[in-house]
């Protein structure tokens, strides 16, 4: 015997499978969506978080001097064109050619960017006042040197027995003066007095000072101060200064302020009258202490002398053909030792 099914159960029956057909539906967009939502994600951690973090090792490992640039030169184009015009060494070479006793030395041929000598160049050393190389690329990237400055209080509060180029309280000199007393007479209180107009406050100064080490790569590099004096949180290496003076050869009169024997600057006393005072250079080079090289011309360079760091001298020279050099002495034992090394250390540049 058939049973009979009402058009009222049909519909139920009905409507149930459609409930059934949906809720089925339902769960497999469900899946569908979280796997979609999964593959996105994933994707997202690759490209937007995971890459650049390994992007930032790289960059540590390209501004590593231990590393070297030439291991990440193949891995990233950022490493070949930080290299590209940079002399790279990790290692001492042709130290066999010349017998140095200071503690490090450094050649390099800056047009061909080719390394001549190396000693214990990424050694940590005190710089003494090579660290106003420093000085000089800060105040030229961030100052106006047409500024009029007033010398502060800041000149008096370093060692009165250091070098100084004798400004006072009051006094007001251009910021392009007190350049050429910081490079020619390589001014403490010139020192100071820069960095307070420029950046507000010494410690101001002397960020921006490690900030601009670490962007040009120079991370065997801390500064202390603004001037030099002894601080055992204050050092640098030979290959750092390089770098530091590469950069500093980038900027419009770097290289006339470190080329001059002499410098005359006008400025106005506390009393609003107009006087003068003359630098005279510490380069041995330009005071006669030292005699340069046949077919070598020593453009400028900056000098630097405490008891820790012993005498130091770092030097712009030039072939008879016009080529650049740069060459540093760090730790000599005494400044007749640094003359007469330096000296040797040029006599390469003809070989």
């Amino acid at each position: 015997m058939m049973a009979f099914v009402s058009e009222r159960e049909k519909r139920e029956r009905r409507e149930k499978m459609r409930k059934k057909r949906r809720r089925r539906a339902t769960v497999f967009c469900g899946f569908i969506f979280l796997f979609f939502l999964a593959v996105a994600g994933s994707l997202l951690y690759f490209f937007r978080w995971r890459e650049p973090e390994a992007e930032l090792q790289l960059q540590f490992s390209l501004f590593d001097p231990v590393l070297g640039v030439e291991r990440t030169a193949l891995a990233s184009e950022r490493a070949v064109s930080f290299a590209s015009d940079l002399c790279v060494e990790d290692e001492d070479y042709a130290t066999d050619t010349v017998s140095l006793t200071s503690e490090a030395a450094a050649l390099f041929d800056l047009e061909n960017q080719e390394v001549i000598y190396a000693k214990n160049i990424h050694e940590r050393l005190y710089p003494a006042s090579l660290t106003k190389v420093m000085t000089a690329l800060v105040t030229l990237k961030y100052g106006n040197l047409d500024d009029e400055v007033t010398v502060g209080p800041e000149c008096e509060d370093i060692d009165p027995e250091s070098s100084v180029c004798q400004i006072d309280p009051g006094e007001v000199y251009s910021l392009r003066e007190l350049l050429y007393g910081l490079m020619i007479a390589s001014g403490n209180d010139a020192a100071m007095t820069i960095a307070v107009h420029v950046a507000g406050s010494v410690e101001n100064f002397v960020a921006l000072m490690n900030q601009e080490a670490m962007e040009i790569g120079a991370t065997n590099t801390h500064f202390a101060n603004v001037h030099g004096l002894q601080d055992e949180n204050h050092y640098t290496t030979a290959y750092d200064l390089y770098l530091i003076f590469n950069e500093a050869l980038k900027y419009n009169g770097f290289e006339e302020f470190i080329s001059q024997s002499t410098y005359t600057a006008t400025y106005t006393t506390a009393e609003e009258e107009q006087m003068e005072l003359t630098w005279n250079s510490t380069n041995p080079y330009f005071t006669g202490e030292a005699e340069q090289p046949q077919n070598v011309t020593v453009c400028g360079g900056k000098t630097g002398t405490t008891d820790e760091a012993g005498a130091c001298l770092l030097v712009l020279s030039k072939d008879e053909y016009g080529n650049s050099y740069f060459s540093v002495i760090m730790r000599a034992d005494s400044r007749v030792t640094l003359c007469s090394e330096m000296t040797e250390l040029l006599s390469q540049i003809k070989k």
